[in-house]
């Protein structure tokens, strides 16, 4: 059997921490900054939990990934 290919495309955009569970980015936080306050900067900055009905398809995307 072939072995397992990591999406590329979701390398970058997810990330899985050590005890397993997926962080993910927000949106709104590449451009068009200036009229945004510092708050809701800090706010789009962090780093949230993937929902949890989706880990399981990510994870198994992200195989290569652990």
């Amino acid at each position: 059997m072939p072995k397992m290919k990591t999406h590329s495309s979701l390398k970058d955009r997810f990330k899985i921490t050590g005890t397993g569970k997926v962080k993910r980015f927000k949106a709104y936080k590449n451009h068009l900054l200036s009229h945004k306050s510092g708050r809701a900067k800090r706010v789009l900055a962090t780093q949230p939990l993937m929902a949890q009905g989706d880990v399981r398809r990510m994870k198994q995307q992200l195989g290569n990934l652990k």
